[in-house]
């Protein structure tokens, strides 16, 4: 470019220090001009080739600047998203079976307990009493009855007295039995391990059967419960993937379809799913909101972001990509089919390959056939 520019100069120079222009007649002069204009044209042509040379060494000057983006080839996933709620597996209010004055609370509110343990006492001095009496009729009906069976394998004695002392005896035991059964029923246990999590009655209080007295969890083991317009009933099946999102304490476990109901609840046509949590830490509690997102609609293709789709006046979608041309990037408008969309992504099904490259920022600026350059901000 340095020499074009030197020719340039040395071509004007030579122009203004030639022969001054003599006065002479007119066809002197007309000659003299001819030679003039046909030096000028000559620098004219001169100029241009310059002006050429040096658009083109320096070609990026006034090319518009975009940002590229590779297209994505991988899995796209569509969700439905419904609203659920957390239930633990052993989540029971323990009520007396008999009622009762209680007389001792053997566990606190929050404490661990295993199953079979003993929670609340209730009084039961009337029938230990009654236990103590029926033991010693008891005691006295099987020296009478075993004397009686001794009598009566000697043949000694009424086989009528020996039924009627094994008849006592027998309806005592049963009687005590009977006793021994309501004095467990006045003792309120654990059916399972769990955690305490609310006392009901106070101490010296009387119960009955209709009133709850603890409230006894077990957290290791929850599900979330949630209600699917019928019209997924062909899609959401058992095994189904799920993401359940727990906003209230801002966690996200991914998890499949436990249990899908057989029964539509004709008030708001929907059927219940069942998805069944591991809670190891137990930071689920019954009754807290979680958000599902259902995996209805998953293959492997091309994907984009949502806002590089254009359309056109027929609305029709395209996106611009780029292609390398004489060592020049050069525009391209492809027309794409969106088969689904989610979370500001699209799936394409047709009208992009996995080595197309996406006009990314700039894209609203460009036009079809349009040369860029490609910047890396």
């Amino acid at each position: 470019m340095k020499k074009i520019t030197f020719l340039f100069i040395a071509a004007i120079i030579t122009i203004s220090c030639g022969d001054d222009v003599k006065k002479s007649s007119l066809e002197e002069l007309n000659a003299q001009k001819t030679i003039l204009v046909s030096k000028i044209d000559s620098l004219n042509a001169a100029l241009k080739s310059v002006e050429k040379e040096i658009s083109k060494l320096d070609s990026d000057k006034n090319l518009q600047s975009v940002t590229i983006l590779p297209v994505k080839n991988d899995v796209f996933k569509h969700f439905l998203e419904v609203q659920g709620v957390a239930q633990a597996n052993k989540n029971i209010e323990i009520s007396p079976e008999l009622g009762g004055t209680v007389t001792a609370i053997l566990v606190k509110e929050g404490q661990k307990v295993v199953s079979g343990q003993l929670l609340i006492q209730l009084d039961d001095s009337s029938i230990r009493n009654s236990i103590n009496e029926l033991n010693t009729q008891l005691t006295l009906a099987n020296t009478t009855f075993e004397r009686q069976e001794r009598l009566w394998k000697q043949k000694i004695g009424s086989e009528m007295q020996y039924l009627q002392a094994k008849a006592q005896k027998e309806g005592l035991e049963n009687n005590l039995s009977s006793l021994r059964t309501q004095a467990r029923k006045m003792k309120i246990t654990a059916p399972f391990s769990g955690t305490v999590d609310e006392i009901f009655p106070r101490l010296g209080e009387l119960t009955n059967p209709q009133m709850p007295a603890v409230r006894l969890l077990n957290l290791d083991n929850v599900y979330v419960e949630a209600d699917v317009t019928e019209t997924y009933l062909p899609i959401i099946k058992q095994g189904t993937e799920t993401v359940v999102h727990f906003t209230s304490i801002n966690k996200e476990i991914t998890s499949k379809i436990s249990q899908v109901s057989n029964y539509i609840n004709p008030a708001n046509r929907s059927f219940k799913i069942r998805i069944n949590l591991n809670n190891p830490d137990q930071s689920i509690k019954p009754n807290l909101l979680a958000d599902i997102k259902i995996v209805d609609f998953e293959t492997k293709g091309i994907i984009i972001p949502t806002s590089l789709v254009q359309q056109d006046q027929n609305g029709n979608n395209y996106v611009f990509t780029l292609v390398a041309e004489n060592n020049e990037q050069k525009v391209v408008k492809n027309m794409i089919t969106v088969a689904n969309e989610y979370n500001h992504e699209i799936y394409i099904s047709a009208g992009l390959t996995k080595n197309d490259i996406l006009i990314n920022a700039g894209a609203r600026f460009v036009k079809e056939g349009d040369i860029v350059k490609i910047s890396k901000e």
